[in-house]
């Protein structure tokens, strides 16, 4: 796309929302407020408020708000939302008016999963590539080990891929899993996983609202190119206080929250912390003691000052950590070694309402990832220690305003800027031996300023838009770059079932993630854009169907997406950012010369079929897709699939109410073969002989040639996991058993191949035989939660 054309359609999406947001409005008056739930006081995102007669509705922003503007009369309406019991009001609107809704949770359904965009059917709203899942959905899910993860469940969605398995990586239409923004109550979390990628770190009883986006992206979000999720979470009963524990194979789980000031203010802390190290200490040997473990920790608290202030605190805090100690009572030898990594946020929210009409939230945050290496010896009188750590630092502040002008049209600006400190590269060597001490960090600091505008509006019954430009500048000490971002959605309604829609959307990306191709460790290093590696940008155009069959019960939607990527990276042929060994200074440091960039083009259909009610529910999804990418300096300039590369791409999810108590679910997931790097032939060195060598990624003391990039395809991978939960009223709550099985019929899927050479003194060739690793066998898992 050449700049003319993107000038032209900035032009003409400018000239649309100011035209459109002149339109001169009648004599009207507003009907605003919030929905909030009865038992505690807890305000909800995505509640639908219609008006049938009038054809005319509205739903309710992030904080519960909502807005209508109508002529003076009397009108009927109704308030829904997923898992509630619809509630029916009249109201005679004579002027302004100010309401507060309150509805009751519907018992029943809490037994039940329902995935629907929170009650917004397809076909009636112009969005397209979102899908809205409450939190309290995913834990009817089976995974593995029996953690409820956010980023699992939407692992099962069309157009997501997860990478190895186990891994709660997201991969989203042809993405790289440093391509996706996500985000907790405002704040940017860097790193998602916890036992080495396995786990998410987003603990379920901690989180309200889930919202993915994978393409037709609103201009409010920027900064990633393939992928938005947006979590929130919950706030705390403001009426009574309320408790949740559990404890599994891996971990255990402690929430509690209640009001501070009854009806006004609320707490919650949920907390949760792994006992691997607990049982894996008393198996080492008398002169070790390590482990492993990991912990979370979220906390949130609300104030409602008056009917116009609200103001909101939260945090996260979590931390991983991996150890060895060992010691020799007779040489005095003695070691440690530990690494870990650890996320923080922190987030201060003020929502003012300025008028009926007229919604800010401004937000305070800051967020903090950092990977740390420790390591200290002795050996009698002589000492060495080493501190290595990288890692990324957020301040950053952001303003939204939501404007109601009318029912059939919104409008959202705002500001956003963020000063991020980077920390590539630190290093602290001690050695006594060698008199040498090093103490050098290398540190970078640079801005991002975002400024945005979006129109949803209808042209007519049958013709929505959704317009937004969202402009962006990026500043690295004297080097700026300014990143225009026009969005346009478009929906065409046939009638009330069927809706034809398409979108495009612009995205930069100004960071850039460098991790190591090799499986298991964190080890993520966030460098920012620089004049020679300029920021990522992707272009996305999709086009879909959405069909809704018997009052939204079943719902179809086929969607077919084609994507180009431009300055993505990749590491040079060997290079590593993880040279900790390395005697180069840290100042000399420069991540520049270890990367190459290059292209790369996505393109799939997307096929979405889900029940929302009944005793049986779930989904079925099913992409066909395809990502090349294209590097002038590896796999010699010619296109290759990335691993993460799968044609074919299958999940199916079930839940049946099999009674009140019980409840059964399943999954079952297909994937055709991941693209892989095998060495085509091995030379001998005079290094001692190994019979084995292995893929990109493993050291081997042999030379590994390769002709290609990804010159092997793997097996297929499919697995079955099932679960059953039986829950039951005590008389001081509830209690939940849940049993599940990871990979029921033990499926042997492939987690990496590993290359045998076989020796053959004639040749300095020698011959191969492929092996392929398994990780994952049948895992059963055992859950008890008490609510009180």
């Amino acid at each position: 796309m050449n700049l003319k054309f993107l000038k032209t359609v900035s032009c003409l999406l400018l000239l649309t929302l100011v035209i459109h947001s002149g339109f001169p409005q009648s004599k009207n008056f507003t009907l605003s407020g919030y929905v909030k739930e009865k038992s505690s006081n807890e305000t909800l995102p995505g509640v639908t408020l219609l008006f049938p007669l009038q054809q005319a509705g509205t739903t309710t922003n992030t904080y519960g708000f909502y807005s209508i503007t109508l002529p003076r009369g009397s009108y009927a309406f109704e308030i829904s939302y997923v898992g509630y019991k619809t509630l029916s009001e009249t109201i005679q609107l004579n002027e302004d008016t100010s309401l507060d809704f309150k509805l009751e949770v519907e018992s029943l359904l809490l037994n039940e999963i329902e995935i629907v965009e929170e009650r917004e059917v397809i076909t009636e709203v112009t969005q397209m590539s979102r899908i809205k899942i409450p939190a309290w959905q995913v834990q009817e899910i089976p995974t593995l080990l029996g953690e409820k993860d956010v980023l699992k469940t939407l692992q099962l969605l069309p157009g997501i891929q997860s990478g190895n398995e186990g891994s709660s990586n997201l991969y989203v239409r042809g993405g790289g899993s440093d391509q996706n923004l996500l985000i907790l109550d405002d704040a940017i979390v860097y790193n998602s996983g916890h036992l080495f990628g396995f786990i998410s770190i987003f603990n379920g009883d901690a989180i309200k609202n889930i919202e993915l986006y994978k393409g037709g992206f609103p201009a409010r979000y920027g900064g990633r190119l393939s992928s938005i999720v947006d979590l929130q979470m919950k706030e705390g009963n403001q009426n009574e206080f309320h408790g949740k524990a559990g404890i599994g194979l891996v971990a255990s789980n402690l929430t509690l929250e209640g009001p501070i000031t009854k009806g006004k203010s609320s707490f919650l802390v949920s907390g949760r912390r792994s006992y691997i190290d607990l049982l894996v200490t008393p198996l080492l040997p008398k002169n070790e003691k390590g482990g492993y473990n990991f912990y979370d920790f979220n906390a949130k608290m609300n104030f409602h000052l008056n009917s116009n202030n609200k103001i909101y605190v939260s945090g996260y805090f979590g931390r991983d950590k991996l150890w060895l100690k060992t010691y020799n009572q007779k040489d005095t030898t003695r070691s440690d070694y530990d690494l870990g990594w650890r996320n923080q946020t922190a987030t201060l929210r003020w929502n003012h309402l300025f008028n009926p009409k007229l919604f800010v939230n401004n937000s305070f945050v800051f967020s903090n990832f950092k990977f740390d290496v420790n390591q200290e010896e002795w050996h009698k009188e002589d000492y060495y220690s080493l501190n290595y750590y990288s890692g990324i630092k957020d301040l950053a502040f952001k303003s939204d305003f939501d404007y109601f002008p009318s029912p059939r049209h919104s409008i959202k600006f705002g500001v956003n800027a963020i000063n991020h400190s980077f920390f590539p590269k630190a290093l602290v060597l001690e050695d006594s031996l060698a008199q040498d001490f090093i103490n050098e960090v290398i540190s970078i600091n640079s801005h991002e300023l975002a400024v945005y505008l979006e129109d949803d509006f209808e042209i007519s019954p049958r013709i929505s838009v959704q317009a937004g430009f969202r402009l962006g500048t990026f500043i690295l000490k004297e080097k700026s770059f300014v990143n225009p971002e026009p969005r346009l959605s478009v929906a065409y309604r046939f009638n009330n079932s069927i809706t034809a829609k398409s979108s495009f959307a612009r995205m930069h990306q100004n960071i850039h993630l460098l991790t190591n191709s090799g499986v298991g460790l964190p080890t993520d290093l966030w460098v920012p854009s620089t004049q020679a590696v300029r920021p990522q940008r992707a272009d996305q155009f999709a086009i879909g169907l959405a069909k809704s069959l018997g009052k939204a019960s079943v719902e179809i939607s086929v969607e077919g997406f084609y994507k180009e990527m431009d300055n993505i990276i990749n590491y040079k042929e060997g290079a590593s950012f993880l040279d900790i060994g390395d005697s180069k200074s840290v100042q000399e440091f420069s991540y520049a010369d270890k990367i190459v960039t290059g292209k790369g083009k996505a393109g799939g259909v997307e096929f979405f079929v889900q029940k929302v009610n009944g005793r049986l529910t779930g989904w079925a999804g099913y992409t066909l897709s395809w990502v090349k990418l294209k590097f002038d300096s590896l796999n010699y300039g010619k296109s290759f699939y990335p691993k993460y590369d799968r044609r074919h791409d299958l999940s199916l999810v079930g839940i049946y109410q099999l009674k009140k108590n019980i409840t059964l679910s399943s999954t079952f997931v297909y994937g055709s073969g991941q693209a892989f790097t095998i060495a085509n032939y091995q030379h001998s060195s005079l290094l001692p002989a190994f019979t084995e060598g292995s893929v990109a990624g493993m050291r081997s003391r042999h030379t590994n040639s390769f002709e290609e990039k990804s010159n092997f395809r793997g097996e297929s991978y499919h697995r079955l996991d099932v679960g059953i939960q039986f829950k039951k009223e005590k008389k001081f709550g509830k209690r939940t058993w849940e049993f599940g099985i990871y990979n029921l019929y033990n499926r042997k899927n492939p987690y990496f191949y590993k290359i045998q050479f076989i020796e053959n003194e004639s040749s300095p060739i020698q011959g191969k035989r492929l092996r392929k690793i398994s990780v994952f066998p049948l895992i059963p898992s055992i859950n008890y939660k008490y609510e009180f």
